[in-house]
């Protein structure tokens, strides 16, 4: 039997979909679900599967060396917001190895990328190589041009054009990968809150609708980790907050069940179209 895949498991359908593409390609499945994040099927579709606090990191490397993991795959959504709760030491209660990381890298500098590579890192020295979180879902990957029956219309595609330049910038700058925008006007800039509250907050900003989401990876995105994602709930949540066109970077954003997602598309009239 081939070596198992191991998966490091947050929130959302992503780690259900990596599950099944990894045991499509033959390999068992190895998952650390992250307590308060993980989806509740996730389990089911394991091989070997066991819970641990999101920053308990030996007992993920203690967990992955056991069930024979050399590679690694985190992926699903953890929100940085957590960070920011009363008393989020008390409940997490770090150990030793995750401690040890944020006295000798993290208490510098708590940007996502520096988090992240630091925690690649660690688990390399611990045998555990953390790969692509494309590798396993090739067929959920955005694609150039249309995906919708709708096209853009002449207006949406002058809005995507001035704002591509803005939202590369912005990923220079790590400050999100999504922008709201109608009329050549930004009208929300995603920050720490999350894609899905930042198109609330676009919705009520724009009572009239018809603005364009657009959605990217960081020019220094490293595909270990935080790829962009979007999904149906990206798309009933456009539909319910007035939005009629999503833009993604063809071959660097991930749609979850993607052709449940352009069919709902279809039918609530969002146009989907890859970029870039």
């Amino acid at each position: 039997m081939s070596r198992p895949i191991g998966i490091i498991a947050g929130q959302g359908g992503l780690p259900l979909a990596m599950a099944a593409g990894i045991r499509a390609a033959g390999h068992p499945v190895a998952c650390v679900g992250l307590a308060g994040f993980y989806d509740p099927a996730l389990p089911g579709l394991c091989d070997h599967f066991a819970r641990a606090g999101i920053i308990r990191l030996g007992r993920w490397v203690r967990l992955l060396q056991r069930w024979g993991v050399r590679e690694a795959i985190l992926i699903g959504r953890v929100r940085k917001t957590r960070m920011y709760e009363p008393l989020k030491w008390i409940r997490q209660l770090p150990d030793w190895r995750a401690a040890r990381l944020w006295y000798r890298v993290l208490r510098h500098d708590r940007r996502t990328d520096v988090l992240l590579g630091a925690l690649a890192d660690e688990l390399q020295r611990c045998g555990i190589t953390l790969i692509s979180t494309t590798r396993y879902i090739p067929e959920h990957m955005a694609s150039a041009g249309n995906m919708t029956r709708h096209a853009p219309s002449a207006t949406q595609l002058a809005d995507i054009e001035f704002a591509l330049p803005i939202i590369r910038r912005l990923g220079e700058l790590d400050i999100g990968q999504s922008l709201a925008v109608r009329d050549r006007e930004v009208i929300a800039v995603e920050a720490i809150e999350g894609t899905d509250e930042m198109i609330r907050r676009a919705g009520a900003l724009c009572r009239s609708g018809k603005w364009t989401l657009l959605k990217t990876a960081k020019p220094q995105q490293d595909p270990r980790f935080d790829v962009p994602t979007v999904g149906l709930l990206t798309i009933e949540n456009l539909h319910r907050h007035g939005a009629t066109c999503l833009a993604v970077e063809a071959g660097s954003v991930i749609l979850l069940d993607r052709d449940e997602m352009i069919a709902a598309a279809d039918r609530m009239g969002v146009a989907i179209v890859g970029v870039g």
